[in-house]
């Protein structure tokens, strides 16, 4: 799902909140988030599912196009583990289109 499209659906559902109020608010729980996971913080959002930092050692690597060997830098990732609510959400509504 597009940004926009998460706008135009809260917009559908909350009448009474103005667009551009919904659009700063995610604006703001993206960049809150975002400054977090930066701070090497954990997000977790109970029903929903957590996110993190995952750690990427230096390893030794090649470039394809030259074949020359390189060691790649360290590196951090942010990584999502969803809730269990959520993957019993998701697992029931795909069962339900495969039928």
């Amino acid at each position: 799902m597009l940004k926009s499209k998460l706008i135009e659906r809260l917009t559908d559902k909350l009448r009474q909140v103005s667009v551009a109020d919904i659009e700063q608010s995610i604006n703001l729980i993206i960049s809150t988030m975002s400054e977090s996971l930066s701070a090497g913080d954990r997000i977790e959002i109970r029903d929903f599912g957590s996110f993190n930092l995952h750690y990427r050692a230096p390893r030794n690597a090649h470039n394809p196009k030259t074949g020359k060997r390189l060691m790649t830098t360290p590196k951090y990732r942010p990584h999502f583990k969803p809730g269990k609510a959520l993957r019993e959400r998701v697992n029931s509504q795909v069962k339900k289109a495969e039928m």
